[in-house]
């Protein structure tokens, strides 16, 4: 028997020529004003050209497959797909599907869920397939192993700066609006830094937001920025420590969004700053995706 595992991540550009058509995919088919263009064409240049993402993502999922292999050989057959670049995630459920699996379990590449967030790439594969079984992987956040490794993170990460430091947690903002549906995705990431936080011996820790979407529409706040500004101003802190609990690889949110902007407005305000190193493709972190999707797999 054998069975299909598709990972799902956001996808990012390759090249500096793919920026272009991705942010018109982002704004669902509207090409973005020059000035809009310029600017995020600006953010990549910042941090090297082009993101990792595309690089690291698919290290992750070399590692996974491997992973798994070495646990049960023959019994997986390991695909990708993103929401934004090829292969899309319908287009590679359906190629996994065609190749005969029993089942297919979709993992995607954030540990916490939102209607807005994973669960659309879920309900996307789900939808492309016709007549494979199909198991979706709930939210991965309080793996008692990705707790530790992220408390690991945290500490070596506190151990570079001052001990009068603050640790703040940050996720991608979603619009407001996701609070009306029941959507649980500010709690789960509350639940997921209290978890580290409490495994990293932290006494006191923030949750904050990060790279809102430009829109009129209010998004989920304190933006981590402000969340900084306001450490500098009450005193008693001289550095910020962070840990993007939301993200599992290095990419734009994080190199930029954090390591430059971030990072200046921690200077200007008279911090020193820090950020937990990336999970990329850390064996650690590849074991815990492995452990979960055999639990998925044994569960059906």
């Amino acid at each position: 028997m054998t069975t299909g595992v598709l990972l799902m991540a956001h996808g990012t550009p390759s090249s500096a020529a793919d920026i272009l058509p991705f942010y018109t995919r982002i704004r669902r088919g509207r090409p973005p004003e020059p000035a809009q263009l310029a600017e995020l064409e600006g953010r990549y240049r910042a941090i090297g050209g082009v993101s990792p993402l595309a690089e690291r993502t698919a290290a992750q999922v070399d590692a996974v497959r491997a992973a798994l292999e070495a646990r049960t050989p023959g019994r997986y057959v390991v695909a990708f797909g993103a929401k934004h670049t090829v292969p899309l995630i319908e287009e590679a459920a359906v190629t996994l599907g065609s190749t005969g699996v029993e089942r297919i379990i979709g993992l995607v590449l954030t540990p916490h869920g939102s209607s807005m967030g994973s669960q659309e790439y879920l309900d996307r594969a789900a939808t492309a397939l016709a007549s494979t079984p199909f198991v979706a992987v709930a939210p991965w956040y309080a793996e008692p192993a990705f707790v530790a490794l992220l408390a690991a993170r945290v500490q070596g990460a506190r151990g570079t700066v001052s001990d009068r430091s603050r640790v703040v947690f940050t996720a991608h903002s979603l619009p407001e609006r996701i609070r009306e549906t029941g959507d649980t995705y500010p709690e789960q990431l509350a639940e997921s830094a209290r978890l580290v936080a409490e495994r990293a011996g932290l006494e006191e820790w923030i949750v904050a937001w990060q790279s809102a979407g430009r829109t009129p529409d209010p998004w989920l706040g304190p933006d981590v920025r402000d969340v900084v500004r306001d450490l500098a101003a009450e005193g008693g802190v001289d550095a910020v420590v962070v840990c993007p609990i939301g993200f599992v690889a290095d990419h734009l949110e994080v190199l930029y969004d954090l390591d430059v902007e971030l990072a200046d407005v921690a200077a200007a305000c008279g911090l020193a700053y820090a950020r937990t190193a990336s999970l990329n493709d850390d064996p650690r972190f590849i074991s815990v995706l492995a452990d979960v999707i055999v639990a998925a797999d044994g569960a059906t």
